[in-house]
């Protein structure tokens, strides 16, 4: 199951006292379970850049404390910059990485910009994806006149969104702040085997949306062609939602074409590096490799990683280190130093390190763990790692069909059954550590106290919600277990002959992960007062595990006509 995650990039009009950005980024911290990746300072600008990312909820109480506290220590009518700004907070930016929609982080942006207009008493603004008028979308024109444009703007149609109001004394200290949500941005260089900054400029006007103004006669020096308004007019690039130029790098002796990708929805960073490459021949240039700067949310590595397995007719149901592991090689990722997924991808980076999860241990192990006097693991997590053990001989059949001498045209069908078993062993593997969690939420409702009416009624209601979880999760893991069913069925037919054992395999471990999940289903649903609610889950499993059993059968059968 794919965390929810978004990234929040708020700027503070101040860069150059560290003790007021310490207090700022500690309220942030303070606020809720945030990781904070990123101080960025500039004293030209007097603004600071700050990047936190954690599940929504959290990042958004984060974002709120950070915009109080900056609210209480910047006064803005004291502030002098070179960055364009009109307030303490001046854009705050919520941005999805996992799990979680565009639309979904637009929605909690226009909820925090109205929050914090009604809490903090400062006017807001919603743009890019949260825009609340169409032409807001665009920051600059939310930022129009700036901080010093704000008493002229506060009671006009070109007022704020929310809290809109005389310019007070209120105002002239926080500014007014723009709430927002974008796409994840990626900044990105492209090397190059040139030293030309001039070849490396002309490769970027390319591709870069913005483009290059057009020119009378002689393309390079001839007179830039004008609109009516006096405007270049600019012949665009090929790639939209893209910004790029060239510049020389001293501490690696080569140029690169340096990119935003504003919308890797629009353009991903596979497409645009084979651009680069594509543009970069024509002119005679090589692209060497491709450097990452700052972080880069996974999706965009296995998007890439897939794309490349494809253009070579190879199979994508392989692991996701092994397909990221394709998409650094792919794009040259480690051209100019190593490539650490841990360090450079934010799911990766944001992993507990001291958390210990069951899936994470050797088989030797989580064996050992089980066998411990600790009652969990038990059956549920041991029935959801035989599904996710069958998932694997599933896709491992899949996989060893898709590379078979003969069946080169086959190898998009195998590779779809071997996504489907990923999936589905990811699934499951998630299972065997949420099967625990359900237990201990039992034992933590034990430890609650009893003492008066209040309390023993609490600690009831308590018990049923966890009691109801312990027993909606093993039945989880019996829907998951049976969709392996499909997989190994079709490998037992059509995969690899020699692997046909191994389909069969998976199809005993799917139907003991199903019948052992069954009995957690039963025993925990025994629990529940509600008979109706515990009747109708036991019915539901006892249907699911007879379909399982007649399925296994039928692969059974398969497999034992084939080996014969």
């Amino acid at each position: 199951m794919e965390k929810r995650i978004i990234e929040c990039v708020p700027n503070f009009s101040e860069g150059r006292d560290k003790e007021v950005i310490n207090q700022i980024t500690t309220a942030i911290e303070a606020a809720a379970d945030v990781r904070l990746l990123d101080v960025d300072p500039g004293e030209a600008t007097n603004r600071t850049v700050v990047t936190f990312v954690g599940e929504p909820e959290a990042v958004v109480e984060a974002a709120f404390a950070g915009v109080k506290r900056a609210a209480e220590l910047i006064d803005m009518s004291k502030h002098k910059g070179a960055h364009p700004r009109m307030g303490a907070t001046d854009v705050l930016p919520l941005v999805p990485v996992s799990g979680v929609t565009l639309e979904e982080c637009a929605e909690l942006a226009r909820a925090l910009a109205e929050r914090i207009s009604r809490e903090l008493n400062i006017p807001t603004y919603c743009y890019e994806s949260a825009a609340l008028r169409e032409e807001r979308r665009n920051l600059a024109v939310c930022r129009e006149g700036e901080y010093e444009g704000l008493a002229e703007r506060m009671l006009s149609d070109d007022g704020p969104d929310f809290g809109a109001r005389a310019f007070d004394e209120g105002v002239a200290r926080t500014g007014a702040t723009a709430v927002g949500a974008r796409d994840f941005l990626i900044a990105v260089n492209f090397n190059l085997n040139t030293t030309s900054t001039r070849r490396a400029n002309a490769i970027a006007f390319d591709v870069r949306e913005k483009g290059r103004p057009v020119r009378e006669g002689n393309p390079i020096v001839g007179k830039i062609v004008k609109d009516e308004a006096g405007n270049p007019v600019m012949r665009p690039g090929t790639l939209k939602s893209t910004k790029a130029i060239g510049w020389y790098i001293e501490e690696y002796g080569i140029a690169q074409v340096s990119m935003n990708l504003t919308d890797i929805g629009v353009t991903p960073l596979h497409v645009a590096f084979d651009e680069v490459c594509h543009k970069a021949d024509a002119r005679g240039v090589r692209v060497t490799g491709t450097e990452i700067v700052g972080l880069v949310p996974k999706r965009a590595l296995l998007e890439a990683g897939r794309y490349f397995l494809h253009k070579q007719h190879r199979s994508t149901g392989i692991s996701e280190e092994e397909i990221i592991r394709i998409a650094v090689k792919s794009m040259g990722l480690d051209d100019l130093k190593p490539f650490n997924p841990r360090e450079k991808v934010v799911e990766y980076v944001l992993e507990e390190e001291c958390q210990k999860h069951l899936i994470d241990m050797t088989c030797k192990g989580f064996a050992e763990e089980t066998a411990s006097e600790s009652p969990a693991p038990g059956g549920g997590s041991i029935s959801a790692y035989m599904g996710a053990l069958g998932a694997a001989l599933g896709t491992m059949v899949a996989n060893l069909s898709s590379h078979k001498a003969g069946w080169d045209d086959r190898w998009e069908e195998f590779s779809q059954w071997a996504e489907q078993g990923q999936t589905v062993m990811a699934e499951l593997l998630h299972l065997v550590d949420e099967d625990t969690e359900a237990f201990n939420r039992i034992m933590a409702v034990f430890a609650m106290p009893k003492t008066t009416d209040e309390e023993k009624a609490a600690r009831s209601a308590a018990l049923q919600v966890a009691t109801l979880y312990a027993t909606e999760v093993p039945l989880r893991t019996m829907k998951a277990a049976e969709r392996v069913l499909p997989i190994v069925k079709a490998m037992a037919e059509q995969g690899n002959p020699n692997s046909v054992s191994d389909a069969g395999v998976g199809a005993l471990a799917a139907r003991s992960a199903v019948l052992g999940a069954r009995l957690n289903v039963r025993i925990n649903a025994a629990g529940l007062k509600d008979r109706a609610k515990a009747d109708a889950l036991i019915a539901e499993a006892d249907a699911i595990a007879e379909r399982v059993v007649a399925a296994e059968q039928e692969v059974l059968k398969i497999v034992e006509t084939k080996i014969g």
